[in-house]
């Protein structure tokens, strides 16, 4: 850790962090770069680090500018400047935080703990490369074309995959355990003055690095070892060749070097895909488990021989019946089986669209708009609402002070009031329908589905949801667990759930229709989540019509219930030579977000720290 004196630690001595500070270097350099993003744990210098960075910007006279994280969307964006405008008469409009960082950096420390919704604007702009602002009668263009350096602790929020890749580079920067340089920082902390020489050094090695860059060239060679490397590395989207295109340039001119060389594409390559690589290498004790789990299933295989063979034939008899309509059975295990609880994970964000609905709710889940006066506050109306907008209410009055013959006091009629909107997170009500079939226990499927329904139980708890849970096997669906705030009963059911029998799909989905109708009149302004964790294989129907007719009905009556979102978790073996994907059908059906189980896990920038290698 670097800030006992942070004042005498500058960009040049900052000891450690090679990585860190070449990917600061590229981006001043050649700003096209993408920017930085700089994550690790406390203790690691990256507030040091990124003040001393600011520091050459400074000296270099290149704009850098912090955002709050209390930041209003008018502060970043601009406004009026009600001062002025009083003074004047007509509307005078105040530069915003984005349009101050045009040409230069826009400076973001623990990035992960910002609103959403700021950090949407913020990258929209640098996306556009342009600020528009319309409100209070203004419209106004400026340029705003800036890059973002920035510093997260991964371990106290998570971040957006989608803003994670919007930066150009990213750090995994590791705390210092060697004693001599652990030695070197309390030193550099301990000197009254520190080196200026080579400081000055590096600023005229940076400018003429910048002018140098123009003679750079990139072969067609080159960028075709770039493209085979993010093909290679399963890097999705564009956005990884850009910038390391722009990189490899950037460090040749470091260099001195006027033809980038595949030497110079693989010095930078970990700085822009550590944070884009899809293929993470499992821990060894997760390699271990697996091995562990191999070798259990293969001692059980000889028992369920005779049930793998009646799941096989199990699509033949479907795909019949998804021709002819007649049959309404296929095979499944009627021997009874309960499976332990499987691995659990860390959970994507799931995201829903949010509705017009005031409330007066608690959670952390979906942002609705809030009555009362709890909330952030977002922006003003001319409805009226529980709390006057004062900032908004004098925009509109100050145009107009002198015509009202102001002396001492802001004069206000009832028009120029406005009142604020807010908004805050909610919780929902989730419904957990899952399948408890013979089919599920085939190559302990059941238990890796008991995981994940442990791992999406644990999110519940963190966003303040209230659960329920229906399983449905042999004949019939059942209620194990009526709506509840309680996480511990909902494993104890969970725990208990046995596996065996037919699939009656369609009477899960009955069930959890009346649920949803006695939840929504106990609590109308509460969203419904719906989770059916199923591999999609039903096989019993409640009336005389075949199988899927009679879904395909089911699902069209429940999709139109208000207030509610589904999510159908797909637990199907997609490895298999015959395999059905009925659960995608069944997502259609229900206009349901569809998941199999391995897309439910995070891709997290904690998962990329904590797989990182020094």
């Amino acid at each position: 850790m670097q800030s006992l004196k942070e004042y005498k630690i500058n960009f040049f001595n900052f000891v450690n962090q090679e990585n860190a500070k070449l990917a600061l270097l590229l981006n001043l350099i050649e700003p096209r770069c993408g920017g930085v993003l700089l994550a690790g744990k406390r203790g690691t210098g990256k507030s040091t680090l990124l003040r001393a960075f600011c520091d050459i910007l400074k000296q270099l006279k290149i704009p850098s500018v912090q955002l709050p994280i209390n930041a209003t969307e008018e502060a970043v964006l601009g406004g009026i400047d009600i001062e002025e405008t009083i003074k004047t008469g007509k509307r005078v409009f105040q530069k915003g935080i984005l349009s101050k960082a045009d040409g230069g950096f826009l400076v973001i420390e623990d990035i992960n703990l910002f609103p959403q919704d700021i950090l949407s604007i913020v990258f929209e702009v640098q996306a556009r490369e342009e600020n528009i602002i319309e409100r209070e009668g203004i419209t106004l263009r400026e340029p705003a074309q800036f890059q973002i350096i920035a510093t997260m602790n991964p371990e106290e929020a998570d971040f957006s995959s989608h803003f994670l890749d919007r930066f150009g580079m990213c750090v995994i920067m590791d705390e210092v355990r060697d004693k001599d340089k652990k030695t070197e920082i309390l030193k550099l902390n301990a000197l009254d003055e520190f080196r200026f020489r080579e400081q000055n050094q590096l600023f005229k090695k940076v400018l003429s690095c910048k002018e140098f860059i123009k003679k750079v060239k990139v072969s067609d060679e080159i960028k075709e070892f770039i493209a085979d490397l993010i093909l290679n590395e399963a890097v999705s989207g564009h956005r990884g060749d850009i910038y390391l295109y722009y990189a490899s340039k950037a460090f040749a001119a470091y260099k001195e070097e006027e033809t980038v060389t595949e030497e110079h594409v693989k010095a930078v390559a970990h700085l822009v895909l550590n944070h884009r690589k899809r293929l993470l290498e499992p821990e060894p004790e997760e390699k271990e488990q697996e091995q562990e789990n191999e070798t259990e299933s293969s001692n059980n295989l000889e028992k369920r021989k005779e049930q793998k063979e009646r799941e096989q034939k199990t699509p033949l008899s479907q795909s019949q019946e998804s021709h002819d309509g007649t049959s309404q059975s296929i095979p499944s295990s009627e021997k009874e089986e309960i499976f332990p609880i499987g691995e659990s994970f860390k959970v994507k964000r799931f995201i829903f669209k949010k509705d017009r609905i005031v409330r007066q709710t608690t959670g952390r889940r979906t942002k609705t708009k809030t009555k009362g006066r709890g909330g952030r506050y977002i922006r003003s109306l001319l409805q009226k609402r529980a709390e006057i907008a004062i900032d908004a209410t004098l925009r509109a009055a100050a145009p107009f002070q002198k015509l009202r013959g102001m002396k001492d006091n802001v004069v206000i009629f009832d028009d120029d009031l406005r009142y604020k909107e807010k908004e805050r997170r909610m919780s929902h009500n989730v419904i957990f329908v899952v399948d408890g079939s013979g089919s599920m226990g085939v190559e302990q499927r059941m238990k890796a589905t008991k995981g994940a329904v442990l791992s999406l139980l644990m999110d519940c708890y963190k966003k303040r949801d209230k659960v329920a849970m229906i399983v449905f096997r042999k004949d019939k669906a059942e209620i194990l667990l009526p709506l509840t705030s309680s996480v511990e009963l909902a494993l104890k059911r969970l725990r208990e759930i046995p596996t065996g029998g037919k699939t009656p799909l369609s009477a899960g989905l009955m069930e959890a229709y009346k649920l949803m109708k006695i939840t929504h009149f106990k609590y109308p302004e509460n969203r419904l989540l719906i989770l059916i964790i199923t591999d999609g294989k039903p096989n019993v129907s409640l009336s005389d019509k075949p199988v899927l007719e009679e879904l395909k009905s089911v699902c069209f009556m429940l999709k139109d219930f208000p207030l509610t979102d589904f999510i159908v978790i797909d637990t199907e073996k997609k490895d298999k030579f015959m395999k059905m994907d009925l659960a995608i059908k069944i997502a259609e059906w229900l206009q349901a977000t569809y998941h199999s189980i391995d897309s439910l896990k995070s891709e997290s920038l904690l998962n990329i720290v904590k797989t990182h290698k020094g």
